[in-house]
């Protein structure tokens, strides 16, 4: 961070005031791209729910759609591969309760970061999700270790850190309902 002077007007003995620079991370331009990114997130969220609950042929095809009694966890978790959790995994696919709290996971993870609200619980438990996703495929395909889930769990604790709800969202008028005040974490 710089410091810059600004000197008054006033002439000989004027005073010197010193201003601290804004951080980076404070910038329009910064604010703007982790308010995108938060989108971006929020869409990924949004459209996992979308495409699993009407099977729209993306990630999931329509004989599989969960409005028709299909089972949105049973192909990613049967079908995890033989790595640590393979097993753990492997029992939860199709289990009614895992279908529900997942699709409730991903409409209410999507739709916060959409909104920009809720952004703290909304990174808490995208991230847990996420590594909950990330251990289903260890080990992953391309690297001993990383894949994009733990790339989305640190942005999403980025975006909550930054309040990137508070750009192109309603995340400054959410924080001040009675609501997020009685609830900080719902901030």
């Amino acid at each position: 961070m710089a410091l810059s002077e600004h000197k008054t007007s006033a002439g000989r003995g004027a005073r010197v005031r010193v201003v601290a620079a804004k951080p980076l991370t404070e910038s329009p331009a910064a604010r703007y791209v982790w308010a995108v990114a938060r989108l971006a997130l929020g869409w990924i969220f949004a459209w996992a729910f979308v495409d699993k609950l009407f099977g729209l042929g993306y990630a999931t095809p329509a004989d599989k759609a969960w409005i028709d009694g299909a089972s949105p966890t049973e192909g990613f978790l049967a079908n995890a591969p033989q790595g640590p959790f393979a097993g753990l995994y492997n029992d939860l696919a199709g289990a009614a309760w895992a279908d529900w709290l997942f699709m409730i996971g991903l409409a209410g993870i999507g739709a916060a970061l959409i909104l920009g609200i809720g952004m703290r619980i909304a990174a808490a438990g995208g991230a847990l999700l996420l590594v909950l996703m990330w251990t289903a495929v260890l080990p992953p395909e391309n690297n001993p270790f990383m894949d994009d889930h733990l790339i989305y769990a640190i942005v999403l604790i980025g975006l909550a850190l930054v309040k990137a709800g508070d750009t192109l969202g309603l995340g400054e008028r959410w924080s001040g309902t009675r609501l997020a005040q009685r609830f900080p974490i719902l901030k």
